[in-house]
């Protein structure tokens, strides 16, 4: 779809007033997370709203947005303001991506709630055939990505070997090469909602509460706009977060190779003495000390890494903070007329 020929038909409508059209049955929830998204924003809602226009449900949309900086909160406001299906849910700072879709899913009214993310990397035109699936009885509809445009070879690559590696190390079957896009019954919102962990991995939540799943594949676009707000060293924090609250097989393998250096440290030891009776022992001897002192110091950082790594998250979820903090929330039950009129004439809502 052209950006240009979108925004010019839709910039009047979005800016001016869209009609708050309703139909009359069950109501959808779409939740999406934004960080600094303004120069994608007003197109991805314009294609969203035409998709749900399509759609016999009631539907809301939910904003959360994660301590953007770009003008994307006042553009948001604006619309909330105006439009009663669309709420806007402000955090108080940048808590990140899994928190704020974990707000979000607190806050999402829906019979069925659909995560998505504003960049239209993830087609809303693939709305209508998650509800269907829906409909015929998965909890939980996932997207899988059987292409991914606009991503380097590299990113690509580890993408895969991650997934791979992480349902070898987990005891939960996580759907491979999927991401956050996907819709969750009423029931697979409530489930979640009683999982109480700060350090969150939401693709493995989503896997872990086990209800009836359906996978669709689909063709993922590169950005429409803008750039990804993934670092390479975020993508490592993110793959750890998920192997660390998934799998306890990282401190079970360090366990055995500290038992196997241990075992072969011994049989070292018995190699040395039985050559130096039987040959003697010159006062070389360097080179084999400085490898099996290295080897042995490798072994032991790896597992104290590991130990950290996990008492991190322990330490984490002792402290129990919230996850996420509401600086405020936006609608139009929400806002006094005097404060649509101040942030109108330039003021902020507060």
């Amino acid at each position: 779809m052209n950006a240009s020929l979108d925004n010019s038909r839709f910039r009047a409508q979005i800016e001016s007033g869209i009609p708050d059209i309703h139909p009359s049955r069950l109501l959808l929830s779409i939740v999406v997370p934004v960080f600094n998204e303004r120069s994608v924003i007003q197109l991805f809602i314009a294609r969203l709203y035409t998709v749900l226009l399509q759609i016999d449900y009631k539907f809301e949309i939910v904003f959360v947005d994660d301590g953007s900086t770009d003008g994307t909160t006042e553009f948001l406001q604006k619309l909330a303001f105006r439009h009663d299906y669309i709420r806007l849910v402000k955090l108080s700072r940048n808590f990140g991506k899994e928190a704020a879709m974990t707000a979000g899913l607190d806050r999402a009214h829906g019979d069925a709630v659909i995560l998505i993310d504003a960049d239209l990397q993830d087609p809303p035109e693939l709305i209508p055939d998650m509800i269907a699936a829906w409909q015929r009885g998965a909890d939980t509809v996932v997207m899988r990505r059987s292409s991914r445009a606009g991503e380097s070879f590299l990113k690509r690559a580890s993408a895969h070997c991650f997934y791979r590696l992480l349902n070898f190390l987990s005891e939960l079957s996580i759907p491979e090469d999927t991401g956050d896009f996907r819709l969750l019954s009423r029931r697979a919102v409530d489930t979640l909602s009683t999982l109480p962990e700060r350090s969150r991995y939401m693709k493995g939540l989503f896997a872990w509460i086990g209800l009836p799943v359906e996978i669709i594949n689909y063709n993922r676009a590169p950005r429409a706009a803008g750039e990804t707000k993934w670092s390479f060293l975020g993508l490592c924090r993110l793959a750890m977060e998920g192997i660390v609250s998934f799998s306890t097989i990282p401190l079970r393998a360090v366990t055995w190779l500290g038992g196997i250096a241990a075992l072969g440290s011994v049989a070292f030891g018995i190699w040395v003495v039985c050559k130096t009776f039987l040959f003697g022992e010159p006062v070389s001897g360097y080179p084999s000390i400085i490898v099996t002192v290295t080897f042995i110091g490798g072994v032991q950082l790896i597992s104290i890494g590991l130990l950290g790594e996990y008492m991190a998250r322990i330490y984490v979820e002792s402290k129990q903070r919230p996850i996420y903090v509401i600086q405020d929330e936006y609608s139009v039950n929400q806002v006094t007329q005097s404060d649509a009129s101040a942030f109108n004439a330039g003021g902020h809502h507060a």
